[in-house]
């Protein structure tokens, strides 16, 4: 089988039939590594009964390997995608052909609703990590939110913080210094782990530097530089990728 063949998902099943929980991309098929501290797998909130299951939604899991790609850009939209566990970046092209990192995605943030409208995904989406991913039939989404009330609210929800996060970085980038734009990066990167359930002081960079720089519209160089910046403040402590928040409220006051 060649290496397209093996990046390539299968179709998926319609509603009603359960496809094999788990299908690697990029490798041959293996368990995802167990964490210690799972957040929960799907965006949706859970603090409330909720009048559906994670089985009405969910076809099948892939495990994508580091740096193979889980959808490519111009492939068409069929289902949207929850980071199970691991993490990924998402690339777009300019008409000029150069690329960008629109987003960093890690567990319980939803994948591919962008391309709901055009579907077609205008994104290549790539493994940061070992990672899985639970696909979601789209016709199934449009079915379960049709009856229940409960996981319309939620779904709708669920765009709409993603609609925030994108504006959010489109005012990063218009209206703040490179310093700035990165603490402010660093702390929405806290904040989502905070509510999957994870540290928000203490966390690993899965992302490279240039990666975050692609992101924020700033050099590798200044990265690496405004990082050794915050260390030397003390108002956080790097040690390679690892990453530990010292002082939050000087970082907001950036």
């Amino acid at each position: 089988m060649s290496v397209q063949e093996q990046q390539t998902i299968a179709p998926l099943t319609g509603i009603g039939h359960r496809a094999p929980r788990l299908r690697a991309v990029g490798t041959q098929t293996q368990r995802a590594p167990e964490s210690t501290l799972r957040p929960s797998s799907m965006p949706f909130g859970t603090d409330t009964p909720l009048d559906w299951r994670e089985e009405d939604l969910v076809a099948s899991d892939v495990y994508v390997r580091k740096g193979a790609v889980l959808l490519y850009r111009g492939s068409p939209f069929t289902a949207l995608y929850v980071v199970r566990s691991g993490s990924c970046k998402s690339v777009t092209t300019t008409p000029e052909g150069q690329e960008q990192i629109a987003a960093f995605h890690i567990a319980g943030e939803i994948l591919g609703a962008e391309a709901i409208g055009d579907r077609v995904h205008d994104a290549t989406i790539t493994a940061l990590e070992d990672s899985e991913f639970c696909a979601m039939p789209f016709d199934r989404v449009q079915a379960l939110a049709q009856k229940s009330h409960d996981f319309q609210r939620t779904l709708h929800a669920t765009f709409a913080r993603e609609i925030r996060r994108g504006r959010t970085l489109a005012r990063w980038l218009a209206t703040m210094r490179a310093e700035q734009r990165l603490a402010s990066f660093l702390l929405d990167l806290a904040d989502r782990y905070c509510a999957r359930g994870y540290s928000s002081r203490e966390f690993v960079l899965r992302m490279s530097r240039q990666d975050i720089g692609i992101h924020l519209g700033l050099s590798h160089e200044t990265v690496s530089r405004s990082l050794s910046s915050f260390h030397r403040q003390s108002l956080m402590r790097v040690r390679g990728r690892l990453l530990t928040i010292i002082d939050r409220k000087a970082l907001q006051a950036l």
